[in-house]
């Protein structure tokens, strides 16, 4: 099964610097809004879930900062927060249930009764859409430009100016990534400077060897605020995000058998994020933001 997990699994240390361990380091830049995933003017009916017996989520531990064992040895993330404000949302919470197992065994749990949705950074593919239901997506991880504190305007002149004198010279991309192929389809102009892997091209970065590099943009974020980056980086203004590129996004993952869960997971995103909930556990988790 494919996942985006990989990509979220080099963030752990620096994760757990820069969040649970409280560190000082200040944010990379300004507090961003999550942008919304749903047309708040949209109506999307509550289904009668009285004949539901159980809604259990199936999660993992090594997603952070999505799902992971906090100090306090619990079950904490995003995901695990936005799952019980979905149970609140529905008015099922004394059925709710939270279960953590491996990455690996997700799929075959779901399939085989153990829970009722997966919620895990699970990518929707054409082969598991044919085999599992997908709610629509609820936020989408977007590829960032970040550059040294010394370059452009240094405080952070944002705007299409910006953007060009970071263009003007060569960026850092690691080779055969999508972020690779992004950035040579995004900005065909621009001149990609390759690295074997994602830590040579921070080091080149923070060294001052290239000018900026593009990368997905959670990763950055964190890293430009973990003591690592000794402060030298930020991100550029801006977020780029493509479904060809990077996928659709995050969602929730249910038996194609049950339409009325999907739609009831989609009726409670949508509460969520007309009211504003889903923003507060996205800046909970995100305070420095990844758009």
């Amino acid at each position: 099964m494919f996942s985006i997990q990989p990509i979220i699994r080099n963030i752990l240390s620096i994760f757990a610097v820069a969040w649970i361990g409280g560190s000082s380091v200040q944010a990379a830049e300004p507090v961003r809004e999550l942008p919304l995933a749903f047309d708040v003017r949209e109506r999307i009916a509550k289904p009668d879930l009285g004949g539901l017996a159980r809604l259990r989520f199936l999660t993992t531990v090594d997603f952070p900062p999505f799902n992971f064992i906090d100090q306090s040895q619990k079950l904490s993330g995003f995901h695990i927060d936005l799952a019980r404000e979905i149970c609140r949302i529905l008015d099922i919470e004394a059925k709710c249930q939270i279960q953590a197992v491996t990455f690996e065994e997700l799929q075959p749990a779901l399939e085989d009764g153990q829970g009722e949705a997966v919620i895990a950074g699970v990518a929707m593919t054409d082969e598991l859409r044919q085999r599992f239901a997908f709610t629509r997506p609820f936020l989408r991880l977007p590829a960032r430009f970040a550059t040294r504190l010394s370059q452009g305007s240094g405080g952070g002149a944002g705007g299409k100016a910006e953007l060009s004198a970071v263009l003007a010279k060569s960026i850092g991309v690691v080779a055969g990534t999508t972020h690779e192929a992004m950035l040579k389809a995004f900005f065909p102009a621009a001149t990609a400077q390759v690295f074997p892997d994602r830590a040579a091209m921070l080091q080149s970065l923070k060294a001052g060897d290239v000018n900026a590099v593009f990368s997905d943009g959670l990763q950055l974020s964190f890293w430009a605020a973990s003591p690592d980056a000794a402060a030298c980086c930020r991100l550029v203004d801006g977020a780029y995000v493509s479904e060809h590129f990077l996928g659709e996004g995050l969602a929730i993952m249910n038996r194609k058998g049950d339409p009325a869960l999907t739609q009831a997971l989609d009726h409670a995103l949508l509460e969520l994020t007309r009211s504003g909930r889903l923003n507060e556990i996205y800046l909970r988790y995100f305070p420095t933001g990844i758009y």
